[in-house]
C-alpha cells in the first residue's frame, strides 16, 4: 500500500488501555509459560497497531508542521506515550516476575529480559505529568526550528535550503550564510534558552522523583545501554581527545592548505575544495534512479527492499517550506515498511539518504521478516547507526553514479568527515553529561561550557566573533540536545564500527558485505558490544580500537588526496 493510501484515524485509547488491562491481567494468571507467550504475543500485536498509527501521524506532522489537523493529533499522542509507558510499566513487571521466565527466556531471548528490567528503572506512573510536558517542549522546540525563513540573496529560504551557500566557493557567500543561519537562532535566543531550560529542569525532576542524583543515569538508562558503563563512554570520549583530536587538527590543516586559506575559520570548514565541495549531479528523481540502480546490483536482499520503498512512497526527501528539519527513518510495523524522510538541498547529504537512512530502512526491512520478536528486532542505537554509517561505505562502487567526475572528492571529503564528526559527536555527550550533572547552570553558563569544550574537541575552529557561533550558542542547532538528550554519542560508537566495515571492504568487498549481513542479521538479539565480537569485529569501547581504526582511515586519506 502506498503511504498516501493508509488510513489515519486517531487512536480510540480507552480500548487500548482496557486491552492493555485485560493482557496484563491474562499475564498475571496463566498457569503456564504458554498461556503467557500468548498474552505477550497479543499485546505485540496490540501496540504494533498503535504504533503504526502513531508512525503515520509523525510522518505527516513532520512533513509539514503546518496542517493542523497533524499538529493536533501529534499534541495528543504526545500525551498518551507516557500513559501507555503506564500500562506497559505494569505488563512488563508482571513478566519480569514471571514463575515462568527461564521458559520465556528460552523463547523470547534473555537480553529481551535485560532491556526490560533497564525500563522498568526508567518510569513510575508519578512522573506521567512530566513526561508530558518534555514531550510538548519537544514538539514546540521542532515547530520553532521548522519555523525559520531566512531572507538571503534575494530569496526566503528554510535553514536546510542554507547548507548549499554554506558550502559556496566564494567565502563572502559561506561567511554571510552562517550569519544569517545565525542570526535566526539569535532572534529566537530567549525563546531558545527558555525551552532548554525548562526541559533540563524537567528531566532532572523526572530522575530525582525515580530515586537517580540527577539525569545522568537516568539518561543513560532510556538510552537502553545494557553492556557498558557511564565511565567507559568517559574513557571512550578521552581515547577520542587523545588519539583521534590530533589527526582531525591535520585534516583541517590539509583542509587550509588546499583552499589556500592561511586564516581558516568556522566559514571554511563546510568547503573541501577550492572549486567547491563534491555535488551529486542530477535532478532529485535521477539521484533516486541512481539510488535504485546502486541496490538492485549491491544484493539481492537491497534490490527487493529498495523497490519496496519506490513503489510504496516510502521516502519523502525535497525540502520545501513548512517541513521539519533534518532526516530520519521510521517504520510502520502493521505494513512492514520503513519509512524515509529528509531535505535534499543539492549537497552530498542527498546521497547520504540513500545511504545512511537507507541502511536504517534496509535493517528495518531485513528485522521484520527474519525476526520473528519485535522487541529483538532493533538493537541499542549505537548499533542501529553501525547499519546507516556502515552503509555509507559499503555503497562506494556505486558512488560515480552520483558524483561523476567527482567522485574522488567525495570519497575523500566522506572519509575525512568520519573522523572530524567523532569528536564533535563526543562534544556534544559530554557538554549534556555537563549540564544534566549541574541543571542549576544558567543560560550563559550552558554557553560557556560548549565553549570550554569545543576547545577541547575542536581546537581547529576560529568562530572570528559570529553571531551566535560565537557566543558559544552552537549547540541550539543541534536537534538530538532537546530532543533526544544522550543519543549522539551512539553515533560516533557506530562511526567508529562503520570504519572497520570501510577497511574491510577495502581488502575484501564482497566479505565486507557478507559481514555486514551477518551484523543487520542478529537484529536486536545481542547486545552492541556482543553483535561487534559476533562478527570478529573490535568494539569501539576496547582499549586501543579508536587509536588503531582512525589511524588507518587517516592514512587512507593521505594516500589519497585530491586537490
Amino acid at each position: 500500500m502506498k503511504f498516501s493510501e493508509m488510513p489515519y484515524a486517531r487512536p480510540d485509547m480507552d480500548s487500548l488501555f482496557a486491552e492493555l488491562d485485560s493482557l496484563t491481567a491474562q499475564l498475571q494468571s496463566a498457569s503456564d509459560a504458554q498461556a503467557q507467550l500468548e498474552a505477550f504475543h497479543k499485546k505485540d500485536k496490540l501496540m504494533s497497531g498503535f504504533n503504526t498509527l502513531a508512525s503515520i501521524c509523525s510522518i505527516r506532522n513532520t512533513v509539514d508542521t503546518r496542517d493542523k489537523f497533524y499538529e493536533a493529533e501529534q499534541e495528543f499522542l504526545d500525551q498518551q506515550y507516557p500513559l501507555i509507558s503506564e500500562k506497559m510499566q505494569a505488563f512488563n513487571k508482571v513478566l519480569a516476575a514471571s514463575p515462568f521466565r527461564g521458559d520465556l527466556e528460552k523463547e523470547l531471548g534473555e537480553l529481551l529480559f535485560t532491556n526490560i528490567e533497564l525500563e522498568l528503572k526508567s518510569f513510575s506512573p508519578e512522573i506521567v505529568p512530566l513526561m508530558q510536558e518534555e514531550n510538548r517542549l519537544c514538539t514546540e522546540y521542532q515547530k520553532l526550528y521548522a519555523s525559520a525563513r531566512i531572507d538571503f540573496m534575494g530569496k526566503t529560504v528554510t535553514i536546510a535550503q542554507l547548507i548549499p551557500y554554506k558550502q559556496d566557493p566564494d567565502r563572502a557567500v559561506r561567511k554571510a550564510a552562517t550569519e544569517a543561519e545565525g542570526g535566526f537562532f539569535d532572534q529566537h535566543r530567549q525563546e531558545l534558552d527558555e525551552l532548554y531550560d525548562k526541559l533540563v529542569k524537567n528531566r532532572t525532576q523526572q530522575a530525582k522523583k525515580l530515586g537517580f542524583e540527577n539525569y545522568v543515569p537516568l539518561g543513560f538508562i532510556r538510552m537502553g545501554r545494557n553492556c557498558y558503563t557511564p565511565e567507559d563512554l568517559q574513557s571512550f570520549r578521552g581515547q577520542v581527545v587523545r588519539d583521534l583530536v590530533p589527526l582531525v587538527v591535520k585534516v583541517n590543516e590539509r583542509q587550509a592548505k588546499r583552499l589556500g586559506i592561511s586564516d581558516y575559520k568556522f566559514y571554511d570548514v563546510p568547503i573541501k575544495f577550492k572549486d567547491g565541495s563534491a555535488k551529486p549531479q542530477g535532478t532529485p528523481d535521477e539521484i533516486m534512479a541512481a539510488g535504485k540502480k546502486m541496490y538492485h546490483e549491491l544484493s539481492p536482499e537491497t534490490g527487493e527492499f529498495i523497490d519496496l520503498m519506490l513503489d510504496n512512497e516510502l521516502f519523502d526527501v525535497l525540502a520545501k517550506e513548512g517541513k521539519a528539519p533534518g532526516g530520519y527513518c521510521t517504520s510502520l510495523p502493521d505494513y512492514k515498511y520503513p519509512f524515509i524522510f529528509s531535505n535534499f538541498n543539492g549537497t552530498s547529504g542527498d546521497v547520504d539518504v540513500l545511504t545512511h537512512e537507507a541502511g536504517h530502512a534496509f535493517a528495518n526491512f531485513i528485522a521484520d521478516r527474519t525476526i520473528p520478536v519485535p522487541g529483538n528486532r532493533w538493537p541499542s542505537m549505537e548499533g542501529c547507526e553501525t547499519h546507516s554509517m556502515s552503509m555509507e561505505f559499503l555503497t562506494a562502487p556505486w558512488h560515480n553514479l552520483f558524483f561523476g567526475d567527482m567522485t574522488d572528492k567525495y570519497e575523500l571529503s566522506h572519509a575525512e568527515d568520519a573522523l572530524i564528526f567523532i569528536p564533535y559527536g563526543c562534544l556534544v555527550d559530554h557538554f549534556q553529561y555537563e549540564v544534566y550533572s549541574h541543571p542549576e547552570m544558567t543560560p550563559e553558563e550552558r554557553n560557556q561550557t560548549w565553549a570550554r569544550l569545543e576547545k577541547l574537541y575542536r581546537p581547529y575552529i576560529d568562530f572570528d566573533g559570529l553571531p551566535f557561533y560565537g557566543r558559544g550558542a552552537g549547540w541550539q542547532r543541534q536537534m538530538h540536545i532537546y530532543q533526544s538528550p544522550f543519543y549522539y554519542i551512539d553515533y560516533c560508537l557506530a562511526q567508529v564500527m562503520s570504519l572497520q566495515f570501510f577497511a574491510l571492504s577495502l581488502k575484501d568487498r564482497d566479505g565486507a558485505w557478507r559481514k555486514y549481513m551477518d551484523f543487520v542479521k542478529l537484529g536486536g538479539t545481542k547486545t552492541f558490544i556482543d553483535l561487534a565480537h559476533s562478527v570478529d569485529m573490535r568494539s569501539p569501547i576496547d582499549e586501543g580500537c579508536v587509536k588503531d581504526v582512525c589511524t588507518a582511515t587517516f592514512e587512507w586519506t593521505e594516500q589519497h588526496l585530491v586537490e
